[in-house]
C-alpha cells in the first residue's frame, strides 16, 4: 500500500472534468457549487451535495491526500464527535467505514471546578449509547476520501488562491497561473483563518483568549473506562483527558500563553509527569506516545455567514472555546444544514440564489450562537481569579449537578 494517495497535486481547469460545465463566467470551467477547503467539513459537505444532483468542485491549496494508517502511531489531532454528528457522518457514508478498534466511547464525563466542585455527565443518564466518540483526524480523513471519490466530486488540490470575484450569476475563484474555476455558489470551508471569507469581504476581528490549547497522546497506568475528565483551572486554564482506545488518553490542555509555551518546551518524560500531577495522578503514571502541539485560541462571531453567492461553513463562519469539544460539531452542523436546504431546494434551481442561502443562515443562526454563548461563558466565568466569583460559579456548578433536567438541557445541544 502507498504511504498516502490524493486526487490531483495542481488543476488545470482547461481539461474537460466530467461533471463541469463547459463554460462560466469569462470562460472559468463552471460548476454548480464550488467548495474551497478539503478540511473534514468540506470534504463531508462535497458528497452530499454531489447527490442532491449538484455538479460539484473541492479546491484547496494544500494536497488533498489521505496518510495510510499506521497502526504504531497515534495522530495529535483527535475530535470529540457528537452523536448528531455521527449520525450525519454515517448518512455521508464515511462513519461505517471507519476501524472499530481506533474509536473510543465517551460513556460519562467528570468536570471538576476550581473549588472543589464537580459535575458528572452518564451517556445511560441521557439515553445515548455515548456522549461522544473520540476520533483521529486521521482516520476520518481517511474513510471522507473515498467516499468524495465515489460521489464523482472533482477534486483539486495543491492548487494556490489568488482572487476572488462575483457576479450576479455566479462567483469565480481565480488561480495560481492564471485558470479560473465558478461556480453558481461558492463555499467557505477554509477554516479559522479563511482567505475566502476575507475576500468575500467579511471582517471581523478575531478576539484572543490569551491561551493556547496543548495538544498531546499518552498512554497510561491505569483504564479510564471510557470516562472523560476536565479540570477548570484555578490560573483560568481548563484541561481535558479524553478518552482513546486501550489505556490511552488524548489532553487539551487550554493554558494561558506563557504557560502553554512552557508545556511544548518540556521533554515528553516531564511533559507526561506535568500532565499527571495536574490531573492529580488519576489514571496513575502517564507516558507521552505523541509530541505536543499548540494551537492559539480566539472567539469569532461573524455579522453574517452568507452573501452574494457565497456561504461559510466550519471554523471559516464561526470560531469556539474547545473546552466543549464542539468546534468540528458545529461545522458538521453546518455542512448537514446546507446540503439539506439545497437537497430541498424545490424548484429554486440556482443553489446560490438567495432565497436558499437565507434559509441556511437562519437554520445555523439559533444553534451556533447558543454554544457560543455557553462556551465563551464558561471561559469568561472561569477566568477571572475574583474569590466571590470563584464561590458562585462553584456553588453552581454543584448545584446543577443536583438537578437532572437541568443537567440534560444543558447537555442535548452538544449531543445534537
Amino acid at each position: 500500500m502507498p504511504d498516502s494517495w490524493q486526487f490531483s497535486d495542481g488543476i488545470d481547469v482547461s481539461d474537460a472534468s466530467v461533471n463541469a460545465d463547459a463554460t462560466g463566467p469569462a470562460g472559468a470551467r463552471s460548476y454548480d457549487v464550488v467548495i474551497a477547503g478539503a478540511g473534514l467539513v468540506g470534504l463531508a459537505l462535497a458528497p452530499m451535495l454531489a447527490r442532491a444532483g449538484l455538479t460539484v468542485a473541492l479546491v484547496d491549496r494544500n494536497p488533498i491526500a489521505a496518510a495510510a494508517p499506521d497502526p504504531a502511531t497515534w495522530d495529535m489531532r483527535v475530535y470529540a464527535i457528537s452523536p448528531g454528528s455521527a449520525a450525519f457522518l454515517r448518512a455521508v457514508g464515511a462513519w461505517q467505514a471507519l476501524p472499530c478498534d481506533r474509536i473510543t466511547a465517551i460513556e460519562s464525563m467528570h468536570v471538576e471546578g476550581d473549588a472543589g466542585a464537580a459535575l458528572s455527565f452518564s451517556a445511560y443518564e441521557m439515553g445515548e449509547r455515548a456522549l461522544a466518540w473520540i476520533v483521529e483526524e486521521r482516520a476520518l480523513r481517511a474513510t471522507l476520501l473515498p467516499v468524495v471519490r465515489a460521489a464523482g466530486v472533482d477534486v483539486h488540490g495543491g492548487v494556490s488562491f489568488e482572487a476572488l470575484s462575483f457576479l450576479p450569476e455566479a462567483g469565480t475563484l481565480r488561480l495560481a497561473g492564471g485558470a479560473s474555476i465558478a461556480g453558481r455558489l461558492i463555499v467557505g470551508a477554509d477554516g479559522g483563518q479563511s482567505w475566502v471569507r476575507n475576500a468575500a469581504g467579511i471582517v471581523a476581528e478575531p478576539r484572543a483568549y490569551g491561551q493556547t490549547a496543548v495538544v498531546a497522546n499518552f498512554a497510561c497506568e491505569l483504564p479510564h473506562h471510557g470516562r472523560a475528565l476536565q479540570w477548570f483551572r484555578a490560573d483560568g486554564g481548563v484541561l481535558a483527558w479524553l478518552p482513546l482506545p486501550g489505556r490511552r488518553i488524548s489532553i487539551v490542555w487550554s493554558a494561558p500563553e506563557a504557560q502553554a509555551a512552557e508545556l511544548q518546551a518540556l521533554a515528553p518524560a516531564a511533559l507526561a509527569d506535568r500532565v499527571a500531577l495536574a490531573g492529580g495522578h488519576a489514571l496513575g503514571t502517564l507516558e507521552c506516545i505523541t509530541a505536543a502541539g499548540g494551537f492559539p485560541l480566539r472567539f469569532l462571531r461573524l455579522p453574517t455567514s452568507v452573501a452574494l453567492r457565497l456561504a461559510l461553513v466550519g471554523d471559516a463562519a464561526h470560531g469556539v472555546h474547545p473546552l466543549a469539544g464542539q468546534g468540528v460539531n458545529l461545522g458538521f452542523g453546518d455542512a448537514q444544514a446546507l446540503a439539506s436546504v439545497l437537497a430541498d431546494r424545490g424548484p429554486v434551481a440556482d443553489p446560490g440564489a438567495p432565497i436558499l442561502l437565507d434559509r441556511y443562515a437562519r437554520r445555523r443562526a439559533e444553534p451556533v450562537l447558543a454554544m457560543q454563548a455557553v462556551t465563551d461563558g464558561l471561559a469568561r466565568l472561569f477566568g477571572p481569579p475574583s474569590p466571590w466569583l470563584r464561590t458562585l460559579r462553584n456553588a453552581g456548578m454543584s448545584a446543577v449537578d443536583r438537578l437532572p433536567l437541568i443537567k440534560r438541557a444543558l447537555a442535548q445541544p452538544a449531543l445534537r
